[in-house]
């Protein structure tokens, strides 16, 4: 054999090992199955499917988990992974899932909102496949996904997505983004079955209120924030200043834009009787100018260069050297949801929703994301999902 035959033989098996191992990796990854423990306020676990039947033997489907007091009152939908690369949103729903009891009322949470997403990765950002939040038994391991829907599961991508049924011109991406397909359609694409499932649940289970969680760039106005409608506005702002005097951390509203389509807080105030509300947390995480996309930037929320550009005030969030630790979104989170709930309640005690055993932001600062997980080798019979 030659030299040159010989080179080019070693760069194809060099090749393929590469594809091979790759191709086990994103296999991996795209069918994890997460596993959720139903906490022992959990009283009902169906699947999105159940409201538009689409849905059903598609990597979209995903669980949607019941908590209903043994008193009747109002009713609450908490959405989570509406956006997979922004974590947070998926360990403050297990927060409450695992954890919260409902006294009154009923409380509906769905953790993996764009399950798809959650199996989609970002290669050219150099995003980790997973990542694993340490607990008191060990530590609980979770995919990292994508802010799109898998390819995979929907495609081919239009030229331009036309929403649905505003015909608002919107990117060609947006067609796989949960957050800009709202209120969908039974018939539409993959990512509208699933936005069409959750406005009929919003509508047959009769939900008061919707909060959708998020994490934002620290350089990106709309963070630390709630982001709600008219219709929301005074709940939210009575909420907002609620926390920041009484809980100790920064948050302001944001108007919903009524000039852009497809938004969950847009689209569930104008298309149904639930009061919508969305929730950013800063993400120092999805910031363009960091150092490499690690777990550890994603868990800790610590890097040089957001510490440099926080000097030079080019941030719309307070940083110093302790960064964005998971905790503290978290926690942002959770005390912003239980005081959306509680200032709904004491307007409308007719239809109140009370939750106890949930933890606020100083809890889980103090002890930490992974404290409120339970062991699913120890789970008890029956409460053991997975995703």
């Amino acid at each position: 054999m030659s030299r040159n035959s010989m080179i080019k033989t070693v760069s194809v098996i060099i090749f393929a090992v590469l594809t091979t191992w790759s191709g086990i990796q994103f296999y991996q990854h795209r069918h994890y199955q997460l596993p959720i423990v139903a906490g022992p306020g959990v009283t009902k676990v169906v699947k999105l499917s159940d409201y538009c039947a689409g849905l059903k033997g598609t990597m979209a489907d995903t669980h949607v988990f019941f908590l209903q007091g043994k008193e009747e009152g109002g009713k609450i939908l908490i959405i989570a992974n509406t956006h997979s690369n922004e974590p947070v949103a998926i360990l403050s729903a297990l927060v409450m899932i695992e954890n919260a009891r409902v006294e009154k009322g009923t409380v509906i949470i769905i953790p993996q909102f764009n399950n798809s997403g959650s199996r989609n990765t970002k290669p050219g950002d150099g995003y980790p496949l997973f990542f694993d939040v340490p607990t008191g038994w060990g530590s609980k391991k979770f995919r990292m996904g994508n802010r799109n829907a898998s390819p995979l599961d929907q495609w081919p991508d239009p030229d331009v997505y036309v929403h649905y049924p505003e015909r608002q011109l919107l990117s060609y991406l947006d067609v796989r983004n949960t957050n800009r397909t709202w209120p969908g359609r039974s018939d539409g694409p993959l990512m509208e079955k699933v936005t069409y499932a959750a406005m009929q649940l919003l509508r047959e289970e009769h939900v008061d209120l919707a909060i959708d969680i998020h994490g934002a760039e620290t350089m990106f106005p709309v963070t630390n924030c709630i982001v709600a409608p008219d219709k929301s506005m005074r709940i939210a702002t009575i909420a907002s200043m609620t926390v920041t005097a009484m809980e100790g951390f920064e948050n302001h509203v944001e108007p919903s834009p009524k000039g852009f389509r497809g938004l969950s807080h847009r689209e569930i105030g104008d298309y149904s009787d639930t009061l919508p509300f969305l929730l950013e947390a800063p993400t120092p995480f999805l910031d363009q100018p960091t150092g490499p996309k690690t777990v550890d930037l994603l868990l800790k929320g610590k890097d040089p260069f957001i510490l440099s550009l926080s000097k030079q005030k080019k941030l719309f969030v307070p940083y110093d050297k302790s960064g964005w630790p998971m905790e503290k979104r978290v926690g942002q989170h959770c005390s912003v949801v239980l005081e959306i709930m509680h200032q709904y309640s004491m307007k409308n005690p007719d239809r109140a929703i009370l939750v106890s055993n949930a933890p606020h932001y100083a809890d889980l600062v103090k002890n930490g994301v992974g404290h409120y997980f339970h062991n699913p080798n120890e789970a008890k019979k029956g409460s053991l999902y997975f995703n």
